[in-house]
């Protein structure tokens, strides 16, 4: 319908002015918050004004008088200091569920990334234990805006870095040997800063089994062993726990990698050459931050000659640019706040574009059973993992909960309310429209109403309030999907989902479908297909099921 005022006003604007071309590119349709002033409006006068020597109300009158009104436009009005509204025929709104009908699975899709390259890094989780669920939010926020960018046509690759390096890999490999020890009857209490989690007893019994002798061997070489072996079982273990949310990477990218290839040292003797690095007596190196907006400069180098894991990340930024990236995008937990500026300084004393960089941060998730905080889960020792809530709710339920508030916000998830059958579970209540609406075309099947094709009189059944709200808002799905690709802000794909499935439910409780007026029934049940589609294309961008019978 935006289109078509659009195609409208710039018919007028052709007629209007010489040169209609020179000011096509000014023109944009809105819809109003009012109704008494229309359901579209452009402000197109009040940005002319100037360029045509005229009032912004005396342009608006003359665009105004070569609107032609009709099937479409029922009639057009000037307002305030020169907005152009427009009111649309009740009967024109059906008409744009046949983009629907033709676009089938394709509706809502776009192509406004033209095919360009971008990163989405996420969850990155140290493989030092399982993923909890905080980490869940993080997995299923990543996924869903990769998914919303291809929706887009942009090309996007789904990044996870592996952070195998530093202190973490030293006190996990220690923590493991002490299992392995356990296992063998020493009672030795862990030493400090290591992990507790019993997870570490399953993977020391795996150890013992391959590496019988691990005991017998000096404590360095067992402790490196120990490290590198658990570190893989529970990588291995967050791909398969991310696997069940419906979460899988592109690409698995090596901190160490960084170090074995040289990329780190590359890195700080450019930051050094160019005098964004410099040394102070002692050895240390410190990267000036400073100068790109830090509140103050970082060690990039310790006293000791060992590089700072800020070291790690700009080489590792340096590297996403350099893949030739047109956005890169980090998703990363609210406690990362104070990073941003020194990892935004880190890439711009690299040469690249900061412009190009989006940190993208997520709020805290507080897990709730009836409304009463959860208690830490037996087997992990200190977090309830991600697992244990995917095998309780079902990964649907997990991934949509997630998406309930805005990034900024934090989340109560409340384990009892996801498992609900009833409109309290958001999921529930959409998949329950998306089966309602198949069980009414099933219906129809069964009746032998097989004549389901679009034809021009359903606009002209389809003018109750109630029919002509639901459209209006099945036509804004694309842009719902293009304003959330843009915004990073998936959360607005999931509010429009239960907005629609309450409106199809209210319709549905009011009004009868299938009825013994064969047009009125032709035309609801084509509503009802568009109804469909649209819940089904919105829930895939979500990674959520559309199940057709429930």
């Amino acid at each position: 319908m935006k289109q078509r005022i659009k195609n409208a006003l710039e018919e007028s604007l052709k007629s209007t002015v010489a040169n209609p071309e020179k000011y096509l590119g000014f023109v944009d349709i809105s819809e109003t918050k009012d109704k008494q002033y229309g359901d579209y409006s452009t402000n197109i006068a009040l940005v002319l004004a100037k360029e045509l020597r005229m009032s912004p109300r005396q342009v608006a009158d003359s665009l105004r008088e070569k609107i032609t009104t009709g099937t479409i436009i029922k009639k057009v009005e000037v307002a305030g200091p020169g907005f152009v509204n427009f009111f649309v025929n009740e009967v024109a709104w059906g008409f744009c569920l046949q983009e629907i009908f033709v676009s089938g699975d394709a509706y809502g899709k776009c192509a406004l990334g033209k095919g360009k390259k971008v990163q989405v890094e996420f969850v990155s989780a140290n493989p030092t234990g399982p993923l909890h669920i905080g980490h869940a939010r993080g997995a299923v926020v990543g996924d869903v805006i990769a998914r919303l960018l291809s929706a887009c046509g942009y090309e996007v690759v789904k990044e996870y870095y592996i952070n195998d390096t530093g202190n973490q890999m030293s006190n996990l490999g220690i923590s493991t040997l002490y299992r392995c020890r356990e296992l063998k009857g020493d009672k030795s209490p862990l030493p400090d800063n290591s992990y507790q989690g019993e997870y570490l007893l399953d993977v020391a019994q795996e150890i013992l089994e391959k590496y019988p002798d691990i005991l017998q061997k000096p404590e360095k070489e067992a402790t490196a062993l120990c490290g590198t072996f658990a570190a893989t079982v529970i990588l291995n273990g967050i791909v398969d726990d991310l696997a069940v949310l419906g979460v899988n990477f592109d690409r698995y990218f090596s901190e160490s990698s960084l170090y074995e290839t040289g990329l780190v040292t590359e890195t700080l003797t450019f930051l050094e050459q160019n005098g964004t690095a410099y040394r102070t007596q002692d050895g240390t190196l410190w990267f000036r931050t400073s100068a790109f907006g830090d509140e103050k400069d970082r060690v990039i180098v310790r006293a000791t000659g060992a590089p700072t894991y800020f070291a790690a990340d700009i080489a590792y930024h340096h590297q996403k640019f350099s893949d030739n990236y047109d956005r890169v995008i980090d998703i990363w937990g609210a406690d990362h706040h104070g990073y941003i500026a020194r990892m935004r300084a880190g890439v711009e004393a690299m040469g690249h574009d900061v412009k190009k960089l989006d940190i993208v941060l997520i709020q805290l998730v507080a897990l709730l059973r009836n409304g009463i905080p959860v208690a830490m889960s037996t087997r992990a020792g200190e977090f309830v993992t991600l697992r244990e809530v995917v095998e309780e709710v079902g990964a649907d339920a997990a991934r949509y909960n997630f998406l309930l508030r805005r990034l900024d916000s934090h989340l109560d998830f409340d384990l009892e309310i996801a498992k609900r059958q009833s409109s309290d579970n958001p999921v529930y209540y959409v998949q329950y429209a998306h089966a309602r609406a198949c069980s009414v075309l099933r219906l129809a099947e069964e009746k032998k109403i097989d004549n389901l094709k679009w034809h021009e009189s359903i606009p002209s059944f389809l003018t109750l309030e109630e029919e002509i709200a639901i459209i209006r808002l099945l036509i804004s799905f694309p842009d719902v999907v293009r304003s959330s690709a843009q915004s990073v802000e998936p959360h607005r794909l999931a509010f429009f989902l239960n907005e629609l499935a309450s409106m199809f439910h209210s319709y549905y409780n009011k009004y009868k479908i299938i009825s013994d007026d064969e047009e009125t029934t032709l035309s609801r049940l084509f509503l009802v297909g568009a109804i469909k589609t649209v819940i089904k294309n919105g829930l895939t961008i979500l990674g959520v099921s559309a199940p057709q019978r429930m």
